[in-house]
């Protein structure tokens, strides 16, 4: 596989998990069972996967001048991530994210720090890595504007731009019309292009304005080619244990085979989430390329 160039404009966050045998009442102190620190954020989430994919891998983003700063773009780096275009911003604090996990569930507290002082000037000093690349991928943990200006960017040079629209919000019009491949699932997909939430994922498909590649998590996924046909891709059968990431790393397979044609980088991209749910940790779960063949190839 010739390896493909691909720029990520995301956040980068340190997630500390704490896992508790109940949430806490206001005002009450537990004793927690676990705690584990796990490098994250969707953009380096993302960055990640595609360089364990084997692609060249850029990332534009933003830590803070501490300790988990540092410790973030030593693990990107360690994961052959350029970070030459991650700023590293003074006088804020590293995004992190404070998560504690209880019956089954998860309660989510996010500092984005550093990822909201990323702004279009930023990306627009990295012009030249757009131009050069492949695909160009975004989410929305970082300024709106600051996607904007990347995705502006790839139509310039015409580069595919894949955006996942996570955490959901509503997308404005010209956003909508520089992206070149939607990747939400059903609730990011009715958020975002203001739809309602009752129909169903093929009817969803059928009212949006641009192509989607919509992740329907154990049933696969859907998707629209370039005439409005919708195909689906089934999931495969797996025994998961931890599903953190696996939205990530299905973004970034497709963007690593989208080359290939938009039918077999979803089928990818569903193999390598598959992959990537049975071991834990969002960055941990990520397949390398040749486990990823190989997966397949058991078929």
């Amino acid at each position: 596989m010739n390896a493909p160039k691909i720029v990520v404009i995301g956040s980068i966050n340190m997630d500390l998990v704490t896992s508790s045998p109940r949430f806490p009442q206001p005002g009450e102190t537990l004793l927690g069972m676990g705690f584990h620190q796990y490098m994250g954020g969707k953009g380096a989430n993302q960055a990640v996967a595609a360089a364990r994919l084997g692609a060249k891998v850029s990332l534009i983003g933003a830590v803070g001048s501490d300790h988990f700063g540092q410790a973030l773009l030593d693990n990107l780096r360690k994961e052959q991530v350029n970070t030459d275009a991650v700023r590293i911003i003074q006088d804020q604090p590293s995004g992190m994210a404070n998560i504690t996990v209880a019956e089954g569930d998860n309660h989510i507290i996010v500092v984005s720090g550093a990822n909201f002082s990323l702004t279009p000037a930023d990306v627009h000093n990295e012009e030249q890595r757009i131009a050069d690349a492949d695909v160009v991928m975004a989410q929305l943990e970082t300024p709106l504007d600051t996607v904007i200006a990347g995705a502006k960017l790839a139509k310039k040079y015409g580069k595919p731009f894949i955006l996942n629209p996570a955490p959901a919000q509503k997308l404005p019009q010209e956003l909508i019309n520089l992206t070149s491949l939607l990747t939400p699932n059903a609730y990011e997909l009715a958020i975002s292009l203001g739809l309602s939430e009752n129909l169903s994922p093929e009817e969803m498909l059928r009212q949006s304005p641009c192509q989607v590649v919509m992740t329907l998590g154990s049933k696969g996924a859907l998707f629209n080619d370039e005439t409005g046909a919708q195909h689906s891709q089934p999931s495969f059968k797996v025994t998961p244990v931890d599903t953190t990431g696996a939205g990530d790393t299905f973004n970034s397979t497709l963007a690593v085979f989208l080359k290939q044609g938009l039918h077999e980088a979803v089928k990818k991209a569903c193999a390598a989430a598959a992959i990537s749910v049975t071991r834990p940790g969002a960055q941990g779960g990520m397949p390398l390329y040749k486990e990823l063949e190989a997966f397949l190839t058991k078929q």
